[in-house]
C-alpha cells in the first residue's frame, strides 16, 4: 500500500534521497561515457578478436554495469514512481548484479595471476579454492538478505520513495562481506607484487629485457590502479561504521560520504575492472602493430 504525505517531519529523508540521488546519477553517468570513451577500442579489440572466456567476462561485466547504472537511477532518483513490488525487485536486481560482477571480476584476476605465474598448477588451485569459499559464502549471505529484504513506496510532498528495510543482523551480514573481499583483495595485490619483483630481479640479473618486461608492467599498472581503487572504497566503507554517520543518516554530510562511496565502488567494477582486460589486449594489438612495420 502506497503511503501518500506531505508532513514536514520527512523532509530530511526527503533532502536525504535528493543528494543521493545526486550520486547515484553521476556516477552512472560515469559508467556510461566511459563506456562511450572506449567503445572504438572495444570494437576494435573485444568485438572483432576471436572470441575467448576474456571476451565474454569483459563483456559481462561491461554491460552489466550499464544495466546496473540505468537500474540505480530508476530506484534512487525520488521524481521516479515505481510501485512496491516493482521497487523491491529492482533493488534485488541490482544487488544481485552487483554480487554476480565482483564474482566475474574475480575470475578475471585468477586469469591474471595464473598467467603472471606462468600458468603455475598449484596457483590455480589455491586461488580457485579462496574464490569458490569466498564466492558461496557471499551468495549464502546475499540469500538471506534478499529473503529479509521489504520495499514500501511512499509520496512524501510530491516526491516518490521506495523505503527498503533489511530486517535481522544486517551489519553482521555486511561486515562479513567487507571482510571476505578485503581478504581477497590483498591476498591478489600481494602475490602480483611478489612476483613482479622475483621476475625484475631476474631480468636485472641476466641484464636482460623486453616483451616479457614491458607486459609484467602493463599487468602491474592495471593491477595497481584497480587495487588503490580498492583502497579508497575500504577506506570510505570503514567510515559506515562510524556512531557518527549512524546518528545523523540524513544529514549532508552522511549524504556525501555514502555518495562518494557509491561512486567509487561503481569505478572500481564498472570502470576499471573493464580496463583490466581492454588495457592487456591494447598492448598486445600495439606489439603486432609495430611487429609489423
Amino acid at each position: 500500500m502506497t503511503l501518500v504525505s506531505n508532513d514536514p517531519s520527512w523532509w530530511p529523508l526527503i533532502n536525504a534521497s535528493l543528494i543521493c540521488s545526486y550520486f547515484v546519477v553521476s556516477g552512472s553517468v560515469g559508467i556510461m561515457y566511459d563506456w562511450g570513451l572506449t567503445l572504438g577500442k572495444e570494437i576494435e579489440l573485444i568485438w572483432r578478436q576471436r572470441w575467448s572466456l576474456m571476451t565474454f567476462l569483459y563483456l559481462s561485466v561491461r554491460y552489466a554495469g550499464i544495466g546496473y547504472a540505468v537500474i540505480n537511477i530508476l530506484i534512487s532518483v525520488p521524481t521516479i514512481s515505481t510501485t512496491d513490488s516493482v521497487s523491491g525487485i529492482m533493488y534485488n536486481v541490482s544487488d544481485w548484479m552487483g554480487d554476480v560482477v565482483q564474482v566475474l571480476l574475480r575470475v578475471i584476476i585468477i586469469a591474471r595471476l595464473h598467467a603472471m605465474y606462468q600458468r603455475s598448477r598449484k596457483v590455480l588451485i589455491f586461488l580457485v579454492v579462496i574464490f569458490l569459499a569466498i564466492t558461496i559464502t557471499n551468495v549464502v549471505i546475499a540469500a538471506i538478505t534478499a529473503t529479509q529484504t521489504t520495499g514500501e513506496e511512499f509520496v512524501l510532498s510530491g516526491t516518490y520513495e521506495c523505503i527498503i528495510d533489511v530486517v535481522g543482523g544486517r551489519l553482521f551480514l555486511y561486515s562479513t562481506t567487507w571482510i571476505l573481499g578485503t581478504v581477497w583483495e590483498v591476498l591478489t595485490m600481494c602475490l602480483p607484487v611478489w612476483i613482479a619483483v622475483k621476475h625484475f630481479r631476474e631480468l636485472r640479473q641476466h641484464s636482460t629485457s623486453g616483451i616479457i618486461g614491458d607486459c609484467f608492467t602493463v599487468l602491474m599498472k592495471t593491477h595497481l590502479s584497480y587495487f588503490v581503487s580498492f583502497l579508497a572504497i575500504s577506506c570510505f566503507q570503514i567510515g559506515l561504521f562510524s556512531p557518527t554517520i549512524s546518528a545523523k543518516p540524513y544529514s549532508l554530510e552522511s549524504q556525501i560520504y555514502f555518495g562518494l562511496d557509491q561512486i567509487f565502488l561503481s569505478v572500481q567494477s564498472f570502470v576499471l575492472g573493464p580496463r583490466l582486460i581492454l588495457g592487456v589486449r591494447e598492448y598486445h594489438a600495439e606489439l603486432v602493430a609495430n611487429s609489423d612495420t
